[in-house]
């Protein structure tokens, strides 16, 4: 199982979203003494989603953002993952793990009931991994592959025992896919699936069903969800979800201020000025899963001196991150230290951050024996070798910014980085996974998977083959990680991935540069809305049953709320 992650390494998306301006709301008017927040049920809520529907099913959804966030709320998977990442359970009442991490056995809360009334079971579990299993067009063959070496046994109508042929902690992260009902889908395939009717009228699980189609002239412009009475957990207080589509997020800001909707699923970065503007607009910022840095190959034979970690430390050291981040990204990104993403039970926060200093970066390369030949070079030289490489990124405008930018930092030290636009398609297949390169600007995607496992991108075995595309050969840090990677205990496993950490910031195999972060509008009269660190944006809705629309209660005092709204 040491290949089974199946996240890719992608290329740092455009149109960073949202601010980071996490300021203090503005105090609402107290409430009447004496009074009692006590919501009550009922009223809808409207939000404004850009994209259009195709499929309300989770093994359908995963390229579109309106079908995935409309799943997430009508599925749900055995486990369920915090803010944290640390999982939780979901279908699952209890689940137990053998002392040499290979069988898991679950057992499901009792009476868990379809959207339709007929009991879910664990048939219905085991039928969703044989669907997986069947694999393809749409199912990635690394998944595929992963449960066929599972094997799942039905212990009774509650009870399933998960058997593996070795240990792997991160196990827990496969278990939240959306479970999918047997006796409405059985004999089909993902390929199947694609075009049937179950995915305009999807049942489920979760706390709102599906309840009917919007159109308008032919063609569909939203769905309406209702709470589900018998749901399992927390009884949702809104009543009513009505999802609207618009064609641009101009479109979507517009339908807010023509009070059609309540909220705005997603506040790009460019329309951040004008929505924080609405008065009436709580902003709400998240970090994503992701984590922007510059790659080195340190096993370039065509730039040997990346191999020295005092030089990799040296071109942090001169990278003005924040200022990338305030110039280019108007300041909507997150400041990263390391692979972690923070926030989540994985993270170190024991580290000291690498400022930016040009004075001690100039020191350290000087030290490193560079210095000008003579007045006229402005390329630093270690007797005849020049401090220059080549740094590929993206062919877009905005990497085309972010580049030059890094660009114009190490200029400034004497080191030279000559830039080298790709195709995203090229840089990663051909590129990264041949390592034929020097330097990249790219971005470790985790969507989805709340488990940290660096694995795949950081140790010894992956740098052959695998996606340790920086070739980085530490033992320590992959002893950590791979012991990591076999101990189910929370607490032991953040103190191996607390000194994975420290190995890394130590050496500097790349440099991270950002989080990327996201921006959510919703309108002050819904209370209760909170929103932590996302595995995905569909995340928002972690808390969807704490919502309310408090003009349905009196004498009612505002609800504080875990995320404090933007304000202008």
């Amino acid at each position: 199982m040491k290949k089974l992650r199946w996240q890719l390494l992608i290329i740092f998306l455009t149109g960073l979203v949202v601010s980071i301006l996490l300021l203090i709301e503005q105090p609402e008017a107290p409430a009447p003494v004496g009074s009692t927040p006590e919501p009550v049920r009922g009223g809808v809520y409207t939000e404004a989603l850009v994209g259009s529907l195709q499929r309300i099913n989770p093994f359908l959804a995963t390229n579109n953002s309106v079908d995935r966030d409309l799943s997430q709320l009508i599925f749900n998977g055995l486990v369920r993952f915090d803010a944290r990442g640390a999982p939780q359970p979901d279908l699952a009442e209890i689940w137990g793990i053998s002392e040499d991490g290979t069988l898991y056995n679950f057992t499901l809360k009792g009476d868990l009931l379809w959207h339709d009334g007929q009991p879910l079971t664990a048939e219905d579990v085991l039928f969703t991994i044989d669907v997986i299993r069947a694999g393809g067009s749409l199912v990635p063959e690394d998944l595929k592959a992963f449960w066929e070496e599972v094997e799942a046994v039905q212990l009774s109508e509650r009870d399933i025992q998960f058997r593996l042929p070795e240990a792997f902690s991160p196990f827990l992260d496969y278990l939240s896919f959306g479970v999918l009902p047997k006796h409405l889908l059985e004999g089909k395939t993902v390929d199947t699936m694609v075009d049937d009717p179950f995915n305009l009228a999807p049942v489920g699980s979760g706390a709102y069903r599906f309840d009917r189609v919007l159109t308008e002239d032919g063609q569909i412009t939203g769905v309406a969800l209702m709470a589900f009475e018998q749901y399992y957990g927390t009884k949702p207080y809104i009543e009513e979800l009505v999802f609207r589509f618009y064609a641009t997020p101009e479109a979507a800001l517009q339908a807010y201020r023509n009070s059609e909707v309540q909220g705005i699923g997603e506040i790009p970065g460019e329309l951040l000025a004008e929505s924080l503007s609405e008065p009436n607009l709580s902003i709400y910022t998240a970090r994503l899963p992701r984590t922007a840095m510059v790659l080195f190959n340190v096993k370039s034979t065509d730039a040997p001196f990346l191999q020295d970690e005092n030089i990799r430390k040296a071109l942090m050291l001169g990278l003005n991150r924040q200022g990338m981040i305030d110039r280019i990204l108007n300041g909507q990104a997150i400041l990263a230290d390391g692979p972690i993403l923070p926030g989540t039970w994985a993270f170190y926060d024991g580290l000291a951050t690498y400022e930016f200093d040009r004075d001690a970066a100039a020191e350290m390369l000087r030290k490193a024996g560079y210095s000008l030949v003579n007045e006229e070079d402005t390329v630093l030289s270690n007797e005849g070798d020049y401090l220059q490489f080549t740094l590929l990124y993206p062919d877009t405008d905005l990497h085309r910014q972010l580049a030059e930018y890094i660009q114009t930092n190490w200029l400034a030290l004497g080191v030279q980085a000559n830039l080298e636009a790709q195709p995203y398609d090229e840089l990663v297949t051909e590129r990264l996974v041949d390592r034929t390169y020097q330097a990249a600007l790219v971005e470790l995607n985790l969507s989805g998977s709340p488990d940290p496992d660096p694995y795949p991108f950081w140790d010894q075995a992956q740098a052959t083959g695998g996606q340790n595309y920086s070739q980085w050969d530490n033992r320590m840090a992959s002893e950590y990680i791979e012991q990591a990677r076999v101990t189910a205990d929370l607490t032991e496993r953040a103190k191996l991935y607390r000194g994975f950490q420290v190995v890394f910031h130590d050496e500097m195999p790349a440099l991270p540069l950002f989080y990327p972060v996201y921006s959510y509008g919703v309108d002050r009269e819904i209370e209760g809305v909170r929103i932590g660190p996302l595995f995905d944006p569909s995340d928002r809705f972690a808390y969807i049953t704490e919502w309310y629309l408090p003009g349905l209660q009196e004498n009612a005092a505002p609800a504080t709320t875990e995320a404090v709204p933007t304000q202008p």
